[in-house]
């Protein structure tokens, strides 16, 4: 009875899938996460004045599903694996050199996309606007044991186009720019803080299938 039940569950997925397939795209691309960061200084006892840090940029590669609601607009969740990213020390502790802290940051973000022109055109300029979630993972730093970073929610916004290979495959290009700030602690003989705003501006190229 269980084999029976899932072979009709699966037989049905498999129809709702095919009948609404059009309806779905899957890209990957190569992304260069750029850091334009600021921070409000490093802040806490023994920490001198005018210390502070850089963040540096990072690659990736990214995943993204896009469900079109119909020729022009459609929903895009994108979500790349976590790079890493790192940072140097800048103003009075720039002898500390480069790397003062590392981390990953998984960043899923929701797009609604607006498209350009006919759902046949070769070329499909293409922007949108959203959400970003970033956590950070893997954090370590020379500035003490334990140091923690802030989840962030912020504003997402992208424009690109689309290239038309076939029915099917194409090809892309993106620029984005994302709103992502954190709060870092670290916690060891004393306490020190910042809060850093990421700023990043995100390029992507990468290739799309269609079903």
């Amino acid at each position: 009875m269980m084999i029976k039940r899932f072979t009709i569950a699966a037989a049905s997925l498999c129809c709702a899938v095919l009948a609404h397939a059009q309806d779905y795209g899957l890209k990957v691309g190569l992304t260069r996460y750029t850091s334009h960061s600021a921070t409000t200084g490093i802040q806490g006892i023994g920490a001198p004045p005018g210390a502070d840090a850089s963040v540096g940029d990072a690659s990736t590669v990214i995943f993204a599903v896009e469900r079109r609601l119909n020729p022009n607009f459609g929903f895009e969740m994108v979500v790349g694996v976590p790079p890493k990213i790192s940072a140097r020390a800048t103003g009075s502790v720039a002898f500390l050199g480069d790397k003062v802290l590392t981390a990953r940051n998984l960043a899923p973000t929701l797009m609604l996309n607006y498209s350009f022109g006919d759902a046949g055109a070769t070329w499909r300029p293409y922007v949108g606007i959203g959400a970003n979630f970033t956590r950070f993972s893997d954090i370590q730093s020379s500035l003490a044991p334990k140091v923690e970073m802030s989840d962030s929610f912020g504003l997402a916004l992208q424009a690109g186009v689309n290239y038309s290979l076939s029915k099917q495959w194409g090809l892309f290009g993106s620029i984005s720019a994302i709103d992502v700030s954190s709060k870092l602690v670290a916690t060891g003989n004393t306490v020190l803080t910042t809060t850093i705003d990421f700023r990043p501006i995100v390029y992507t190229l990468g290739t799309s299938y269609r079903f």
